[in-house]
């Protein structure tokens, strides 16, 4: 590695004007996207801020009609949260199947988001769900906040801080991975939400995570994996490698979406909770 300052702030402002004064300056929470790039001489950062010692940002909670996951829990927290099983079982589900314990118990959901890998399992979640991205500076939606290829509209100087998830009616996530590097191959999110469904897929796009609306417009009307009969995804635009052709990819879409579905059902549909006047939803 290159000679790098090592910062550790005890708040999200600090952290914030530290990346404000040093240009350059790169955040890191797990380190494991960052980290071997940086032992690769592959990036060289002149001041890293570490954010893993600032306090209260890897709490859990709900909070209305909510899940609220702070941006330093890690995977394994996540995975293992009771809060999380009982409000979003397929957010833990999925948070099990990330990498392998090592990452799973240092990755972080925020270092996730912010790094937005087309292969990386919680950006599905997030535009599925219809998740709010809170920062330091504002709140911002999936479809806003995901800007392509490891691209997020994150400013230099700003920081996640929380994800607010809405708590879905059903909702399940499968994932076939690559099983050298455990990321997805393909991974299909279905949730059906009070007011639609979505289905959103992540691995198999070469701009990151989409949406599948073919099959979102099918199951509004009837959410069962034989509403997907006969409908098939474009292999145009998905990804083609050695790990799998585009065509492959499209017909594994189509594959993990009935079972996510089928997934889905195999749970009793949530009562959503009423909303707590004291305790108003982050998005």
């Amino acid at each position: 590695m290159y000679e790098f300052k090592y910062h550790r702030p005890a708040t999200v402002r600090q952290a914030a004007n530290i990346l404000l004064k040093n240009e350059d300056a790169k955040l890191i929470a797990g380190g494991h996207t960052l980290l071997p790039v940086m032992k690769q001489r592959l990036a060289a950062p002149p001041h890293l801020v570490d954010l893993s010692h600032v306090e209260g940002l890897d709490g859990i909670e709900i909070k209305g009609r909510s899940l609220v996951i702070g941006a330093t829990a890690k995977h394994a927290d996540v995975a293992a949260s009771a809060i999380v099983g009982e409000a979003i079982p397929a957010l833990a589900e999925l948070a099990s199947l990330i990498g392998d314990p090592a990452v799973r118990h240092k990755g972080t959901i925020g270092g996730s988001l912010a790094n937005n890998d087309p292969t990386a399992d919680y950006p599905a979640a997030v535009l599925a769900l219809g998740a709010t991205i809170v920062t330091n500076k504002r709140k911002l939606k999936p479809e806003e906040f995901f800007q392509g290829l490891f691209t997020t509209a994150l400013e230099p100087d700003e920081i996640i801080t929380k994800v607010s998830f809405p708590i879905p009616k059903k909702a399940a996530y499968i994932k076939f991975r690559n099983q050298a590097s455990r990321y997805a191959l393909v991974g299909v999110f279905v949730a059906k939400r009070p007011s639609d469904v979505r289905v959103t897929v992540t691995g198999a796009g070469s701009e990151g995570v989409f949406r599948v609306t073919a099959f979102e417009e099918a199951l509004k009307k009837r959410f069962s994996p034989k509403a997907l009969d006969g409908i098939h995804v474009d292999a145009d635009g998905l990804n083609s490698d050695l790990h799998g052709s585009a065509e492959y990819r499209a017909h594994l879409i189509g594959v993990l979406a009935k079972r996510a579905v089928e997934a889905a059902n195999a749970k009793p549909e949530k009562e959503l909770p009423e909303p707590d006047p004291t305790q108003p939803s982050v998005g």
